[in-house]
């Protein structure tokens, strides 16, 4: 890798990528090293950000790529994720209004395939009901099998399945915009007054009401209930056109999905990786699912069977 002397390691996420900054001449750039995952972690991360930008989407560009050595050199968009400028202040809504716009850009995105650094094009894979289906299962694979008893496990797994696939089939929308897949607050940066996109790699074409439900019910930051209805209804108001019944019901299932999904990947990683700081997350993951699975009759065999098996969990207090 560069001259150590002149990286300094930053904090990583949940995956296997480390990031170092690197201190330039005239600037920084940040270095993403990926020895696990390479393809979709450099190759395709700089390929979403080529489509991102291309479409007036603020992305961190590529300075160079040293794909070999397992790592890339790209923009450096400072350390002011959203979530940091949130806690700090009282105006939330402000900046969730423009995480809606660049949400907005996102979803109108046309060309869907771009040359990675290869040369070679890369286009966006479809979000499937079974991948969904196989994401809501990683909640029966760590958290599942990790409370209940091996018996209890099987049971609820086939009930479970059941159930998420009669939910993916009664989702209403088509698979028809560009989704970031973890479309959240510490995902979007504060850059010279713009927001930047980043942690794209996952992105795919799907459901429209998806990454609103990442943005709204996010697990890392606990927003008041009007706060979240402002935002939903920030979003709707500008897509008129859209089936108002249909969005509601596709949101309330892919934020369900999706936080079982992540119920079950924070314990993998401290089961499996040994980062147990995510663990303290769960409670509120739980949280989110019970205030949408209230709403909806359609979600009453899930909500009886997590109350069978996990009692209290899905309590909104």
């Amino acid at each position: 890798m560069h001259n150590l002397k002149n990286l300094k390691k930053i904090k990583g996420d949940a995956s296997f990528r480390k990031f170092f900054r690197k201190k330039n001449k005239n600037y920084s750039s940040i270095i993403v090293f990926a020895k696990k995952e390479k393809v979709k972690n450099l190759l395709i991360y700089d390929a979403i950000n080529k489509v991102l930008n291309k479409n007036k989407v603020l992305a961190p560009s590529l300075y160079q790529e040293y794909y070999k050595k397992n790592f890339i050199e790209i923009q450096d968009f400072g350390n002011d994720t959203i979530f940091k400028v949130l806690i700090k202040k009282n105006n939330k809504f402000t900046y969730f209004k423009k995480a809606i716009e660049t949400l907005n850009k996102i979803q109108s995105i046309k060309n869907k395939s771009v040359k990675n650094f290869k040369k070679n094009f890369y286009i966006l894979p479809m979000y499937h009901k079974e991948i969904l289906i196989k994401e809501a299962n990683l909640f029966c694979d760590w958290y599942v099998k990790k409370n209940l008893s091996k018996n209890k496990s099987n049971k609820f797994l086939k009930k479970f399945k059941k159930i998420v696939r009669e939910l993916t089939l009664n989702l209403k929308l088509k698979n028809d915009v560009f989704v970031h897949r973890d479309f959240h607050v510490s995902n979007l940066m504060l850059v010279k007054n713009q927001i930047g996109v980043i942690d794209s790699q996952d992105a795919l074409i799907g459901n429209r009401a998806y990454d609103l439900a990442s943005l709204i019910d996010d697990v890392r930051l606990k927003t008041s209930r009007t706060l979240k209805n402002k935002i939903y209804n920030y979003y709707m108001s500008k897509h008129k056109k859209l089936d108002k019944y249909k969005f509601k019901n596709d949101f309330e299932t892919l934020s369900i999905l999706r936080n079982l999904k992540i119920i079950g990947i924070f314990t993998r990683l401290a089961m499996r990786d040994g980062k147990r700081n995510y663990l303290k997350l769960i409670p509120y993951a739980w949280k989110l699912i019970g205030t949408r699975i209230n709403k909806n009759n359609v979600f009453q065999d899930l909500k009886n069977l997590l109350n069978h098996s996990f009692k209290d969990k899905l309590d909104e207090n």
